[in-house]
């Protein structure tokens, strides 16, 4: 979680990202994702599957294992991420969008 936010404060940092991009073209968010979601995937192999998905291995991720907050940083964000645009399409487009 970025600096001063914590989980109770996070709709703040969702705020502060959208006024920082506001002027962010279409085509450079498309490669600031395509750079961020590249690198994640490159730092989740250089982890073995029992480093990712073995409870235990390690100790700051409580209850819980590695590979899941890999998931929740891809595919589940990502998940939430479609919705809120095909929403938010829906909204400014109405069904013909």
């Amino acid at each position: 979680m970025k600096e001063p936010y914590n989980w109770k404060t996070y709709g703040g940092m969702n705020m502060d990202f959208w006024e920082k991009h506001q002027g962010t073209s279409l085509e450079d968010a498309k490669n600031m994702f395509q750079n961020s979601h590249g690198e994640v995937i490159k730092l989740a192999q250089s982890f073995s599957n029992e480093e990712l998905f073995s409870k235990g291995v390690y100790d700051w991720v409580g209850g819980s294992t590695l590979g899941s907050y890999f998931v929740s940083a891809t595919s589940s964000h990502y998940d939430w991420a479609m919705k809120k645009l095909k929403a938010h399409k829906k909204l400014v487009f109405g069904r013909r969008g």
